[in-house]
């Protein structure tokens, strides 16, 4: 199983190009299954989920093309299988989303329960209650969602009980097939529910609303094929801004969307971290500041990202002053702090909340990734730390961040991969 070792002092400095976002290439690369005409995606990151995705399309038969400009073309025209086996869907939650697009194009879908990340319960009832309202008819049994359609599901008046992204993703990618108009109330406004709306709009879609709590389709027969471009990763920039503020650095970050993270900015400024926005570029400066403790509460977007919990409790441990993080998203958010109190992190959990009082040094020390962000919060924690920090189960933190010790060491990070050790 591969590690990383991290060699804690250095001062990250230089700049980098920001990725495509892997939570809106997700639904992106499902939502090729609406149409049988090709679709040619661009900016999808490499990362260990989208490969897996478009395994989970090859399974059932999708002709996927990576090509020379390493955009891909996706065709479903050639589709054989509604069939998304356990043995892909198990380590990605994500890949539910292919529920919604199967159900309204082909009538019929019988997916796995999900896995993925160990981040507490994120239940899949919304997204059935929602394609039921629809007219699909929907079991559970033997570990599969199974879903038919009697013809083109119908447009339906959808109330979400709580604001969840995929459930919104899953509904408003079949409810562009419907016959009739459809309301989603209640649905996420995350930048990357937009860039799935921007999609199917350009595949021949009629959405409006998308980004308000309120989306509005108006169904139609037929998508086509189009070209689009996944929109860049507003947590990969958050967690990359977050470590200049720690090591007291100068950065810069290309091709990014300063827009998609207005609530991020706003609280590394307050911890003290200078910034300017140039365009599609944001510039982190640290250099001879003091890094200061921020309060923070998770909630849907707009507000403070849950994805950027874990790596803002990491820059509070090392900072002036107490802090309380408040997790009101996911149960069982804090994993990484157990890890963190292995280096050093002074922090007390109890509930959905976090105490952090700031500490002048970490210390390196053997630590283990229990999910996606909170592997990027030992990575951050390795940093900053004295000696060595040798981080296991590094798988998890392939599965969300590209080429990330490469990056690092561009920014003058002292990082290695140990390959198949144990």
């Amino acid at each position: 199983m591969d590690k990383l070792v991290i060699s804690g002092g250095a001062k990250l400095e230089g700049e980098i190009r920001i990725s495509g976002a892997k939570n809106a290439a997700l639904p992106i690369l499902a939502a090729t299954l609406l149409s049988k005409q090709p679709i040619v995606l661009a900016n999808l990151p490499h990362l260990q989920d989208v490969t897996t995705m478009l395994e989970l399309l090859r399974t059932m038969g999708v002709d996927v093309t990576i090509n020379e400009d390493m955009s891909v073309e996706i065709c479903a025209g050639s589709l054989n299988s509604v069939i998304a086996p356990y043995d892909l869907v198990k380590t990605m939650r994500a890949s539910v989303v292919v529920l919604g697009p199967l159900l309204a194009h082909f009538g019929e879908a019988i997916v796995s329960l999900p896995g993925g990340c160990a981040i507490g319960s994120r239940p899949v009832d919304l997204h059935i209650r929602g394609l039921e309202a629809l007219g699909a008819t929907i079991n559970v049994e033997d570990g599969f969602i199974k879903a038919i359609s009697n013809g083109r599901l119908k447009g339906a008046k959808i109330l979400f009980d709580m604001v969840s992204v995929g459930a919104t993703e899953n509904i408003l990618m079949a409810a562009v097939l419907a016959d009739g108009t459809s309301i989603i109330e209640n649905a996420a406004r995350e930048p990357e529910v937009i860039d799935l709306a921007n999609l199917l709009i350009a595949m021949g879609a009629q959405i409006t609303g998308h980004g308000t709590d309120t989306i509005t389709v108006e169904g139609v027969e037929a998508l086509h094929g189009c070209e689009y471009k996944v929109m860049p990763d507003r947590i990969e920039t958050g967690t990359y801004l977050v470590a200049a503020a720690m090591t007291g650095g100068k950065i810069k970050l290309k091709d990014t969307d300063p827009s998609t993270l207005d609530a991020v900015l706003m609280k590394l400024e307050d911890a003290g971290l200078k910034i300017e926005i140039e365009g599609n570029n944001i510039i982190g400066d640290m250099t001879g500041r003091t890094l200061k403790a921020v309060d923070i509460t998770t909630a849907p977007y707009p507000a403070f990202p849950t994805d950027m919990q874990a790596q803002f409790c990491v820059m509070n441990a090392v900072a002036q002053g107490v802090s309380t993080i408040k997790e009101t998203v996911f149960e069982n958010r804090f994993m990484h702090i157990d890890e963190l109190i292995r280096m050093g992190c002074d922090a007390k959990v109890n509930g959905n909340t976090c105490i952090i009082t700031g500490v002048k040094q970490l210390n390196g020390a053997p630590v283990m990734a229990t999910d996606l962000r909170a592997s990027a919060s030992l990575v951050l924690g390795g940093l900053v730390a004295t000696g060595d920090t040798v981080m296991d189960r590094i798988y998890h933190i392939d599965r969300g961040y590209e080429c990330i010790e490469e990056k690092l060491r561009q920014l003058g990070a002292k990082i290695t991969r140990l390959v198949g050790k144990r």
